[in-house]
């Protein structure tokens, strides 16, 4: 079995997941793009009991688009959001894939917001299906 670690930037907030992942995708929404700081937002998602927790996280939960609650858990010290759960996804934790740092993490499968993606972001040459559905 898989075991992974993902940390926010100082490493105090620390997750070790056991197994893969139920979904990897990409977000361009606009809520994403300021949370992030970047053009794109990545995740994967575990089920919850795939992850141990440790180290302390602050919280900040916001509504989405779709109307559902989406709750983001960061670090307190370094800021950097390491994972976040939402109504849509009962059960499940979505993990911001940089947090990983490994550059042999799988690449996303779905595409989301993609009417909010720049025009310069250029998809992947073998692309995840597009998808024009609004989630939150």
């Amino acid at each position: 079995m898989t075991t992974r670690r993902a940390a926010c930037n100082c490493g105090q907030l620390h997750l070790t997941i056991e197994g893969e992942p139920v979904r990897i995708s990409m977000c361009h929404c606009l809520e994403c793009q300021r949370r992030t700081g970047a053009v794109i937002s990545n995740q994967a998602r575990f089920k919850r009991e795939q992850i141990t927790f440790a180290g302390a996280a602050a919280e900040w939960t916001r509504s989405a688009d779709s109307g559902n609650s989406l709750t983001f858990r960061f670090c307190p010290t370094c800021g950097s959001t390491v994972y976040w759960t939402g109504e849509s996804f009962p059960g499940l934790v979505a993990v911001a894939i940089g947090t990983f740092a490994d550059p042999s993490f799988p690449a996303p499968t779905i595409s989301v917001w993609e009417e909010s993606r720049h025009a310069w972001v250029s998809p992947p040459s073998d692309p995840p299906p597009r998808r024009t559905a609004q989630q939150g």
